[in-house]
């Protein structure tokens, strides 16, 4: 198996680097990778050994704990949390002892090594050749990755084993030479989980007949081993739990990412799930190894490694989150034509593998059987359809290159301050983008709660006292009328009404239609805008962050009177129907206004008519009005909201340079025929 993969490497001489990049640039950039790595290493033992504990390596305690569950003559599934096989149990019995006296300390530090071998090995087994910048790179992100996936993470933090099947599959594969090893290794690691068993088809479908037979042969006999020591555990899991499925908690919880798991969370049960999951689960493992055997033919054995590992993942009766690493790997694929389309399936991958599933998905029930199975499905696609391009395509290596408009001139030296990030003339990719705006927004949602600690009454008395001093600096500027303008509104049933609508429905309307239209009809504005709209954003965390702040309608004793959530009990410490949900004390800057100014000034900028111009600056003076009238904002929040709204495009400019000029239509996107000599990428 070696030897497929290392056909075609590069005879680029070491100390070779990437066309016109100085060698010092590189060696920066790979030790900057290298301490971010060791930052993250540092950080993931840190949250472990700095946890109670009583609260960390749950599962561990579950077989060396006083008088753990190896240590007497009881059955190693007394606990339900040990989930691995009899011969897991056997192998980690004279580890006891050792995890007994450092736990915590030797086993994540154990398991940190584990992770680094990982991430080496996946670097060493990249499809070749390979170019000089990317061997540089490759290991620090690698290792990088996995300290950030889920399923690390959560095997740190449990005290669980994952980690070593899938380092003895990659080892068996692009490590070890001989035949007969790699068959042991990958045997070994299917004993410890059985799904790998999946290699030995791979390995028999590619011609590597004896390995697949040792693998096999491997399997056997330390299953069997297990068994002649523990006979009554070996029947509990391999019969009684029909291999594991059972153990460990609740089969449709939603840790379990396999298709047995989600069809139980879809409502079905008994002998039709069994039957559907079993049909479903052959299917899947016939048309991941037909792929899987291509691929590896084609010299991406790795990618067939993720591949095979992924349709284990779908078939297995269950798939905690620990053991879903195989989906990781898939990010060596190469999916797109376009070199604007390279980065979607890796982002995909690395933000499903690292992500909570609300982030990804909104909370909106119609999309729960999604968000509940994100990772299977991610897994489904890998293993069964992404079409991932084969080495021999003109596209593998250089696809079709990235047009950019000409640079505009800029006005100060030194602009932009990025060079390398040019106005792109051609649209984005639509689901990629519309995964990073989701993402972005969970984020930004997360980081505004956290301004004040988690909770609202966190923040509570010092938002109030900012509060009173926006109020005190308002009354010496002579612009304290929101209570007037608050209590008139409210005499005028139609206008409390309109204002009501207006705040709570053109907030994200508006922003939402403005992109869309730019997206369609003038990309290279797109891109600009919504740096510019980012960035804002990015700026106006920080103001949440450093100056909570209570808006009018949450200041006891103002009167202000909340025209669109109601009056607010201020007897409670979390009051008001969207407390729960939302930091209300983010009112510095008003992102109601600079949102809507942003729109103004882009539908100023871009629209070609002087009446639309005037129209997209008309909603800014209306949602300026609406979230003083409905008590939600104080005249400075919209002061604010102006000023992050100006940063952000000061910030854009100074990074980006001046807006570049549009094309005055789509540019037509022309691929390189395969007779032809492909184009350089960009």
């Amino acid at each position: 198996m070696v030897d497929a993969e290392h056909i075609g490497r590069s005879a680029e001489p070491a100390g070779a680097t990437a066309a016109g990049t100085p060698p010092t640039r590189v060696h920066a950039a790979r030790l900057a990778l290298w301490l971010i790595t060791v930052v993250l290493a540092v950080r993931q033992v840190a949250v472990v050994l700095t946890t109670p504990s009583r609260e960390r390596l749950t599962d561990l305690e579950t077989w060396v704990g006083p008088q753990g569950v190896l240590h007497v003559n009881g059955s190693i599934y007394a606990s339900t949390r040990f989930t691995g096989t009899p011969f897991a149990g056997l192998v980690l019995k004279p580890l006891t002892r050792a995890a007994e006296q450092g736990l915590g300390w030797g086993w994540t530090f154990g398991s940190l090594l584990l992770v680094a071998a990982l991430g080496l090995v996946a670097a060493r087994a990249l499809p070749q050749p390979v170019g000089r910048r990317t061997a540089l790179f490759a290991a620090p992100v690698a290792i990088s990755l996995l300290m950030l996936s889920l399923p690390v993470r959560n095997a740190f933090w449990l005290g669980q084993t994952s980690i070593i099947p899938v380092l003895l599959v990659l080892l068996g594969c692009f490590v070890v030479r001989g035949r007969h090893a790699g068959g042991m290794l990958i045997g070994l690691a299917a004993a410890l989980q059985p799904t790998v068993l999946l290699f030995a088809a791979l390995l028999w479908c590619t011609d590597r007949r004896r390995a697949a037979l040792t693998t096999g042969a491997a399997f056997l006999g330390c299953t069997l081993l297990a068994w002649a020591v523990l006979p009554h555990d070996s029947h509990t899991y391999w019969v009684h739990h029909l291999a594991g499925a059972g153990l460990g908690g609740d089969a449709d919880a939603l840790a379990n990412q396999s298709l047995h798991g989600a069809l139980l969370r879809l409502g079905l049960s008994g002998p039709p799930e069994t039957a559907l999951a079993l049909t479903l689960g052959a299917a899947v493992v016939a048309l991941g190894l037909r792929r899987a055997v291509r691929y590896a033919r084609d010299g991406q054995l790795l990618l067939a490694v993720a591949i095979t590992g992924c349709a284990a993942i779908a078939v297995s009766p269950t798939s905690w989150q620990h053991q879903l690493l195989w989906l990781l790997l898939a990010v060596v694929g190469r999916v797109g034509r376009r070199a604007s389309d390279r980065l979607l399936w890796p982002a995909a991958v690395v933000l499903v593998m690292t992500l909570p599933a609300d982030m990804l998905l909104p909370g909106m029930a119609f999309l729960a059987p999604l968000r509940d199975n994100v990772i299977l499905l991610a897994a489904l696609a890998a293993a069964t359809f992404v079409p991932f391009l084969p080495r021999t395509s003109p596209y593998y290596d250089r696809p079709v290159p990235t047009e950019y408009a000409p640079a505009v001139p800029a006005r100060f030296p030194g602009i932009p301050l990025l060079p390398f990030l040019r106005r792109v003339l051609t649209r984005p990719n639509l689901l990629l983008e519309l995964l990073l705006i989701r993402v972005g927004y969970a984020a930004y949602s997360q980081v505004r709660l956290a301004a004040t600690g988690g909770t609202i009454s966190g923040g509570r008395a010092r938002a109030e006292a900012h509060g009173h001093e926006i109020l005190d600096i308002e009354s010496f500027l002579h612009l304290d009328f929101e209570l007037a303008v608050n209590h008139w509104v409210v005499t005028v049933g139609w206008l409390r009404e309109f204002f009501d609508f207006y705040y709570t429905s053109f907030h994200f309307i508006v922003p939402l239609a403005v992109l869309g239209l730019l997206y369609w009809r003038r990309p290279v504005d797109y891109r600009w805008a919504r740096s510019a709209l980012g960035l804002a954003t990015l700026l106006a965390l920080v103001g949440f962050w450093l100056y909570p702040l209570a808006p009018p309608r949450l200041m006891p004793g103002l009167d202000v009177i909340d025209t669109v959530h109601g009056v607010q009990d201020f007897s409670r410490p979390d009051y008001g129907t969207l407390t729960s949900l939302t930091n209300q004390y983010a009112a510095m800057p008003s992102l109601h206004f600079g949102w809507s100014l942003w729109c103004g000034l882009i539908i100023a900028i871009v629209a070609p008519r002087w009446w639309m111009k005037a129209l997209g600056l008309l909603h800014p003076l209306l949602t300026a009005t609406a979230i003083v009238a409905t008590g939600n904002h104080w005249v400075l929040d919209a002061a604010g909201g102006a000023v992050v709204v100006a940063g952000g495009f000061a910030l854009t400019y100074v990074l980006q340079g001046p807006r570049a000029r549009p094309a005055p239509g789509p540019p037509a996107v022309t691929e390189p025929e395969a007779t032809k000599e492909p184009a350089p990428s960009a």
